[in-house]
């Protein structure tokens, strides 16, 4: 039996063991899973600051270094978000009447886990700790192969959480590590149909795009975060101005920051010139069509099929649109069905912009920073689905279950 099997094999029969835990005992095992971590940040931090080196040898991008980064601050929020999914409604065994038929059987739906997850992502080591405790809430077992530049970190926390689950008794192979990145091993990982229910990818275009080519099991799909803000015509330009600068300075690596500024041309020209001073002082880089244009120095001029571009860094494009309806088309052709954003004080505006926009997350006068499993009250995320199928948006513990019927008889025989 090869490395992958047997550790996909191991995962899928502790997921079984896991089936049985009742909420109280899997909210105290979370407990003091979150608490393990903060006692053991030193910890964690020097094992990523071994990533950390090797990341800077190696000529990473900034946002990558910044996504991989572990400091205090970071390590509290994984065991505060942990703290949030032991909060929440554990949706296992949840049920959901469906109809009595005329001959008297009654339907229902009962809500179970998916089985075994496999997390594929790069720098990104808190997904170790959102991950594995998401996935034990909702009962399923966990696979993580994170890439080489996090693996030191990943493993740190696993082990951590893996300390938990031994004192109750439970299999460390309920979150289990790949403990070699080789992309032989990815590969063949991508082909354990038999014992894995789920992929979900979290990292670059390239990445998704391999998994989704060369998978045997179904894959999660996130391609990537470009994210508009649009101005309306009735937008207070304070509010606007506040959102444009949160959304895109607040953390430019990641993919809820906005890539995209979309303005009416009613308001253009006040709320260009205030942008221009903003962005000035922040130091972003302004990418617009001939008409923004005007109003920044040392822009680059766009073309119309130039936009779309997901920046991750201090660089934004800026669209003027002749009404609210150039607003709807030019995010429908350069968005990612991520997060869009409407500024206005317009209701019905407000209320036409969330019908008509294809996003899974789809925000009123707020920050697309919001959109994010902790902010929207999931404790964390597993990954942001922008495909329709199973989940979309930001995926908590429900979109880590599915559902299956229960039909209840007294006898009955189909004629």
């Amino acid at each position: 039996m090869s490395l992958i099997t047997d550790i996909s094999s191991q995962a899928a029969k502790a997921a079984t063991q896991l089936a049985l835990l009742d909420t109280a005992t899997k909210n105290q095992v979370l407990t003091e899973m979150a608490e393990a971590l903060r006692e053991s940040k030193a910890f964690i931090i020097k094992e990523n600051e071994s990533d950390l080196a090797a990341a800077r040898d190696n000529n990473l991008a900034a946002s990558m270094i910044d996504r991989l980064t572990l400091n205090d601050e970071r390590i509290e929020a994984m065991a505060e978000g942990i703290e949030v999914i032991v909060s929440l409604d554990d949706p296992v065994g949840q049920l959901r009447e469906i109809s009595e038929r005329p001959n008297g059987i009654k339907i229902s739906k009962m809500r179970v886990p998916l089985g075994v997850v496999c997390m594929i992502y790069e720098a990104r080591p808190n997904v170790t700790a959102d991950a594995g405790a998401l996935c034990f809430k909702s009962g399923n077992g966990v696979i993580l192969r994170g890439g080489k530049e996090a693996l030191r970190s990943s493993q740190a926390i696993a082990s951590v959480m893996h300390k938990v689950l031994e004192k109750h008794g439970l299999p460390a192979a309920l979150i289990s590590v790949i403990p070699d990145p080789d992309r032989g091993l990815l590969m063949e990982l991508m082909q354990q149909r038999e014992t894995i229910d789920l992929i979900i990818p979290r990292g670059g275009e390239g990445l998704i795009n391999f998994v989704t080519e060369n998978s045997t099991i179904p894959v999660i799909q996130h391609f990537k975060g470009v994210c508009h803000l649009y101005v309306d015509k009735d937008a207070d330009l304070n509010v606007a101005i506040n959102l444009l600068l949160n959304g895109k300075t607040q953390r430019t690596g990641v993919c809820n920051a906005l890539e995209g500024l979309v303005v009416h041309q009613d308001i253009a020209d006040e709320f260009l010139n205030l942008c221009a001073v903003v962005l000035r002082q922040e130091g972003v880089k302004v990418n617009a069509d001939a008409k923004a244009a005007e109003y920044f120095d040392n822009a680059t001029v766009l073309a119309d099929d130039e936009f779309g571009e997901e920046y991750l860094d201090l660089e934004i494009a800026i669209k003027v649109v002749p009404d609210f309806a150039g607003a709807i088309d030019h995010i429908a052709k350069f968005g990612s069905n991520h997060t869009e954003v409407i500024c206005t004080k317009d209701q019905a505006a407000a209320q036409l912009f969330q019908r008509s926009v294809d996003a899974s997350v789809v925000m009123v006068n707020a920050s697309s920073r919001f959109s994010d499993g902790s902010q929207l009250g999931l404790g964390a995320e597993i990954g942001i689905a922008t495909t329709k199928l199973h989940a979309y948006g930001p995926m908590g513990l429900e979109s880590l279950t599915t559902e299956k019927y229960l039909v209840n008889g007294e006898g009955q025989i189909r004629e």
